[in-house]
């Protein structure tokens, strides 16, 4: 089955930018797949959702929509017509009325889960050994060193105001469940997978496998994918 006509909008989420799906975008276009990544300014839920809808704007056919941590709160806020599936990929699911920091806290933290407080401008940094450490275990020392280089820090405004009804509840979804993940605890993202109603990949993969194991991200992706197109 073509998926030429199948169109994939990956979204970052905190402490990352667009450069952190690149070995996806690789592996979706080996498929003839295109992708793009929508940047995202991380100030507010709000700015985000928009940013991302401008990007949605710009895209002609149907669209599976992935988001990463954070951004998971994303695309269930997005309302573009154009979305037909979401993929969640370690991410976070709020459900109407519930806050980013509601779910993210969720469960009992990892021993090496980093500290997490806004500096004196709001804004959330993620300390330097974190990335080795959390957010990209997995990764190579010159794979967190780059992670490390790049973040973007993220807002505290992006984690406070409730959401909206979310997309996943009228669309179909995928979810990645981290079982290695030591920023959002496994056992929160397969609560959130299941009250979705998601298809669900449980897989033995660090918090940011979109760097660490990206052919299995590209699994979940082309599965949404398939879906889509045979609609």
């Amino acid at each position: 089955m073509s998926l030429r006509n199948v169109n994939v909008v990956l979204v970052h989420g905190a402490w990352a930018d667009g450069s952190s799906w690149s070995r996806v975008i690789e592996r979706l276009a080996d498929r003839h797949i295109d992708a793009v990544a929508a940047p995202l300014p991380l100030t507010s839920l709000g700015d985000d959702t928009a940013a991302l809808e401008r990007t949605l704007a710009r895209i002609e056919g149907p669209v599976v929509l992935v988001g990463h941590a954070y951004a998971g709160a994303v695309i269930g806020s997005a309302r573009a017509a154009n979305v037909k599936a979401l993929v969640y990929i370690a991410a976070l699911a709020p459900d109407e009325g519930e806050t980013v920091a509601d779910v993210f806290h969720r469960g009992e933290a990892h021993p090496q889960a980093p500290t997490l407080a806004p500096d004196r401008d709001g804004l959330i940094w993620l300390p330097r050994e974190a990335f080795a450490g959390a957010f990209a275990h997995h990764a190579s020392a010159r794979e967190a060193n780059v992670l490390a280089a790049i973040q973007r820090p993220i807002a505290a405004a992006c984690i406070g105001v409730p959401v909206g009804r979310p997309r996943w509840k009228d669309l179909p979804s995928w979810f990645l469940v981290a079982a290695q993940d030591r920023m959002i605890a496994p056992d929160n993202q397969r609560s959130m997978s299941q009250r979705m109603g998601a298809r669900v990949h449980a897989l033995d993969v660090d918090h940011t496998p979109s760097v660490t194991a990206p052919e299995a991200v590209v699994e979940v992706i082309v599965e949404a994918a398939l879906a889509v197109s045979a609609d």
